[in-house]
């Protein structure tokens, strides 16, 4: 971590993962537009300057990949995906899939995600001590995510394996790490494609399959790019969320004997807890041009063709836009906008999927576990600057 009188952003030091928020303050305060000079890339760690960046896609571009370096999903060989697009291919692809999305659609599934919870939760219950992440936080939105690609729940266990792989690699940034994983993957789905042609289901490659763009029906190589984007994307920020939540509202008993006492605050709650944990720390784009960020009178110029780093987490907790209690965990807050999702044209279109398993997780858990203890101490982060969750969260249930 950042050490005292020195300001830099490491991003692979395993000591900012686990508490990166001092560092995010400085970088507000005393340096807002940061050059990370042995790594190439520019820091944006102010709400103003990071919503700005979001909404901008004609100036940061995530064509060129969303991590510091040139995105490795080329050098595996596969197509760019979704969230490597920008307008108007990315709109035009993300239509495909939006209607299944949607907070109406994402209902309809409320009763397997709570009847999976439960079952967890349960099991949980019975073994009285656990660790969180292996019985809830992993599985819950493997589940979720296996459900809207129609995985087979006989096919669920080796789906798991490789999602882990490849989320860990993502969380790393190293993809070239989970090229065995997602050669595996790749070839099950593209199997599993053939598949649905002749018995399509209520599923993401379903729909894909009877979808088409540009006047021609979808390649199955495009399908394998949604499929990617949901197992990489959908698993460890949900997994970030239901992780820390658990741990939030451990060391917050207050916080925890609201909701309790009132389960209506719990949507709200989530809001601020997808603000005050963002597992989304950051994401990058590059620079399509010379572009000046921040106050008009003090702004820095950004050369073009730079990556550009979004702290995500830093911005959500800037007091410039969430006042001088940023810093604090409020589930009365109301919190009027974010960057848990990103913004823009690439505000996370899983974001109602997260919301949902958020939700639900809580509602069980303070029905099951209410008096449940976490070992925030003795949990250990996930390595990777760009997700930040537990890989190891012990918890305690009353008998």
């Amino acid at each position: 971590m950042t050490a005292p009188g020195a300001l830099s952003y490491d991003p692979l030091d395993p000591g900012l993962w686990r508490d990166p928020y001092p560092t995010y303050e400085r970088l507000r305060d005393e340096d807002p537009v940061h050059y990370v000079e042995d790594r190439g890339f520019w820091v944006l760690s102010r709400f103003a300057d990071v919503m700005a960046a979001t909404c901008d896609t004609d100036a940061f571009s995530s064509a060129h990949g969303l991590t510091f370096e040139e995105d490795e999903i080329t050098k595996l060989g596969l197509m760019p995906t979704l969230v490597m697009m920008d307008r108007p291919r990315h709109t035009l692809y993300r239509r495909l899939v939006n209607s299944m999305f949607t907070p109406r659609a994402v209902a309809e599934r409320e009763d397997a995600v709570r009847a999976f919870t439960r079952s967890r939760l349960e099991h949980v219950v019975q073994m009285g001590e656990a660790d969180f992440v292996a019985e809830v936080a992993s599985p819950l939105p493997s589940f979720v995510v296996a459900d809207y690609l129609g995985v087979p729940e006989h096919d669920r266990s080796a789906f798991g394996g490789w999602s882990s792989a490849i989320v860990s690699a993502s969380a790393s940034g190293n993809m070239l790490s989970a090229g065995k994983a997602v050669g595996e993957l790749y070839a099950y789905f593209t199997a599993l494609a053939a598949f649905k042609k002749d018995h399509p289901a209520h599923d993401m490659i379903s729909v894909l399959l009877d979808s088409d763009v540009d006047g021609r029906p979808v390649t199955v190589e495009e399908i394998l790019g949604f499929c990617f984007v949901m197992v990489a994307g959908g698993n460890d920020t949900a997994s970030g969320l239901i992780g820390g939540t658990a741990a939030l509202l451990s060391e917050h008993p207050d916080q925890r004997r609201l909701l309790t006492v009132d389960p209506e605050r719990i949507p709200r709650a989530v809001e601020e807890l997808l603000r005050f944990l963002s597992p989304v720390q950051g994401l990058s784009r590059t620079s399509t041009r010379e572009v000046a960020v921040g106050p008009r009178e003090r702004a820095v110029t950004i050369p073009a063709a730079t990556k550009v780093h979004l702290l995500f987490a830093s911005a959500n907790r800037d007091p410039r836009e969430f006042g001088p209690d940023a810093g604090t965990l409020d589930v009365t807050r109301t919190v009027a906008r974010t960057v848990a999702f990103s913004s823009g044209p690439h505000h996370c279109l899983g974001a109602a999927a997260a919301r949902l398993e958020g939700r639900v997780a809580i509602e069980e858990l303070l029905r099951w576990a209410p008096g449940f203890v976490v070992d925030t101490d003795a949990g250990r982060y996930a390595p990777g600057p760009f997700t930040r969750r537990f890989e190891y969260l012990p918890i305690r249930v009353n008998p």
